[in-house]
């Protein structure tokens, strides 16, 4: 069990103060990252919490679950390790070889 959570399905009003308040009511919560857009700066719906402990993390699960913040019932789990990403391609443009 990892100490760090996935936070789903928020409301987008949601912000690091409001889940900081929520998830302390099951232990010590090191950081929470509430994942915007990068252009609006608009809150996507999700966020990832860390929790000191891998006790306290599995009690935010259990307790937070399928709670509902305004109006919406959101879901907390493990967070999965980041993918690792594929070759994007880029780096192009070069001519390569001998060029007379």
């Amino acid at each position: 069990m990892g100490r760090k959570l996935y936070v789903g399905n928020l409301p987008y009003s949601a912000n690091q103060q409001t889940l900081e308040e929520a998830f302390s009511q099951c232990g010590t919560v090191d950081s929470v990252n509430v994942i915007t857009d990068r252009d609006t700066g608009q809150s996507k719906g999700f966020a990832f919490v860390e929790m000191s402990r891998d006790g306290e993390a599995q009690k935010a699960i259990q307790e937070l679950n399928g709670t509902s913040m305004e109006g919406r019932e959101i879901k907390v789990n493990e967070a999965k390790p980041k993918a690792p990403r594929g070759n994007r391609g880029g780096g192009g443009g070069g001519y390569g070889g001998d060029r007379w």
